[in-house]
């Protein structure tokens, strides 16, 4: 797969305490394998889906223990540029750019609603070489965020992003597209999420089968948090994986009801 355009999601990642614990339940989730552990790079372990790369899990280093939870790489020619954007439209860098061996360089940035989001300047590594869709692979991002306004301003003044939102009011969404794709979307955080969850990145993960995947992962511990539910996209459901980390299931393949109509944001 060729370089993403800038601003387009192109790697997903999580710090596991129990790498071992979340190969094995990502495994039997997703259908993802696993490569060997990259000791020179803090055990970096790459995942496939169907012999494919689709995302990587690492232990994380020392004293940064926390919280698990995936982190979504926008694509960058110029990850010090975006990471000068980042400080200029109200974020705040909280990695600066390191090259990573010949693969490519990141940088870790925070929006201003909070979520949490990683910067990636291909080098030999270009990302994602799953197909958009397929089973096991990365399929959709949305920032969960109680700021959208904020972060409406923000990802267009750091990315080269255009943005739309939905015509039907009662649903506070906003979608960013690149080159005339959607690339990335936002959503209003409402009262129906405990304050204490933090704004973040969620990254949907493709599945054949929505409500297989769910049995499977509360079987290994794994938590519900929201659905199975239809949408015109997909039946989808919001999970946490045993170690805390929040993703989304999705099965493109099973939809209901039209497409929701959206106009240029004003």
């Amino acid at each position: 797969m060729a370089v993403q355009p800038e601003g387009t999601p192109c790697w997903a990642d999580a710090m596991f305490a129990d790498v071992e614990g979340a190969k094995s339940f990502y495994g039997d989730v997703l259908g993802l394998t696993f490569g060997e552990s990259s000791s020179e790079f803090g055990n970096y372990t790459q995942a496939y889906a169907d012999g494919k790369a689709a995302a990587a899990v690492v232990p994380p280093m020392p004293g940064a223990e926390g919280q698990s939870a995936w982190c979504l790489y926008l694509a960058s020619p110029d990850a010090a540029a975006t990471a000068e954007k980042v400080r200029a439209s109200g974020g705040e860098v909280l990695m600066e750019p390191m090259q990573v061996g010949e693969f490519g360089t990141m940088a870790l940035a925070r929006d201003p609603g909070g979520a949490v989001f990683g910067i990636w300047q291909a080098g030999s590594h270009e990302g994602f070489e799953t197909e958009m869709g397929a089973p096991g692979g990365y399929c959709w991002g949305e920032v969960f965020t109680r700021d959208p306004k904020k972060v409406d301003t923000f990802y267009p003044s750091v990315f080269p992003y255009t943005l739309r939102k939905f015509d039907d009011e009662s649903m506070d969404f906003s979608m960013f597209d690149v080159q005339g794709e959607t690339v990335l979307g936002r959503m209003a955080m409402g009262d129906d999420f405990p304050p204490e969850v933090p704004s973040y990145l969620n990254v949907y993960f493709a599945v054949p089968d929505c409500d297989a995947a769910v049995a499977k992962a509360t079987e290994r511990n794994g938590v519900l948090r929201y659905g199975p539910v239809d949408s015109p996209f997909g039946r989808f459901a919001a999970l946490s994986d045993p170690q805390g980390a929040s993703f989304t299931v999705i099965d493109v393949t099973t939809t209901q009801g039209e497409m929701p109509a959206t106009s240029p944001a004003t």
